[in-house]
């Protein structure tokens, strides 16, 4: 795929955020609109085009914990609003970022998470769970060795512990659990077929109406010494 075949080329270690969604896409994993604009007017450009409220990120693929460098603006609601956001991200960026990214506003009660990791012994393997600021307190998570069939995918669901969340919620609908489980199979598949690919984190995958859209996520490259 030309976009990991660029980053290699220039030597990164991750890709954006971004170019990491543009590969979630191509293999029919629902992500967020979304636009790396490489100017104020283009950025508010973009908001006209979706539509109010927006996110602005700083896209990097050197500062990959955007909140720990407080590269995240959310509810941003108007051209000025989305003016400032634009000037403080390129303060805090300070010199790293390679464009703003103005994204689609994704609201959700429920935060999933879900991403490809390698295992020494047995290779690719899906991880589905809790996600949002709960990952790493509850390690509410399941894996399955990719690839995965319909069947794999739903028992994974069925495995962590929050699975109450994927039912009717808060007046909220059910998750679309055939969309979902594509992800994770689609997950199992990119794991199998580019090699390249060592992580895949995709943190928070949020339901939106029933369907899980992933609103960011990190693509994770292999060193091209590593065997």
């Amino acid at each position: 795929m030309k976009i990991i075949e660029d980053a290699l080329q220039r030597g990164d270690k991750t890709l954006n955020e971004y170019e990491s969604k543009r590969l979630l896409d191509a293999y029919s994993i629902p992500v967020t609109k979304e636009h790396v604009a490489a100017s104020l007017q283009e950025a508010i450009a973009f908001a006209h085009e979706i539509g109010y409220p927006v996110v602005l990120k700083g896209s990097s693929r050197t500062l990959t914990h955007k909140t720990e460098h407080r590269l995240i603006e959310l509810g941003i609601e108007s051209d000025e609003a989305l003016q400032n956001a634009y000037a403080a991200l390129q303060e805090r960026g300070k010199g790293q970022l390679d464009g703003i990214l103005v994204q689609q506003m994704i609201k959700g009660d429920r935060e999933l998470v879900a991403g490809l990791i390698r295992d020494p012994q047995f290779g690719p393997c899906v991880m589905f769970g809790l996600g949002g600021i709960f990952t790493e307190v509850l390690k509410d998570v399941t894996f399955r060795v990719a690839p995965l069939e319909m069947r794999d995918a739903l028992e994974m669901m069925d495995e962590i512990k929050a699975k109450k969340l994927l039912d009717e919620f808060r007046g909220k609908p059910a998750v679309n659990r055939d969309i979902l489980a594509r992800t994770l199979i689609n997950l199992g598949k990119i794991g199998l077929e580019i090699d390249e690919v060592a992580e895949i984190d995709i943190n928070p995958l949020i339901i939106h109406g029933d369907t899980p859209v992933a609103v960011d996520a990190l693509v994770v490259l292999k060193s091209s010494n590593a065997s």
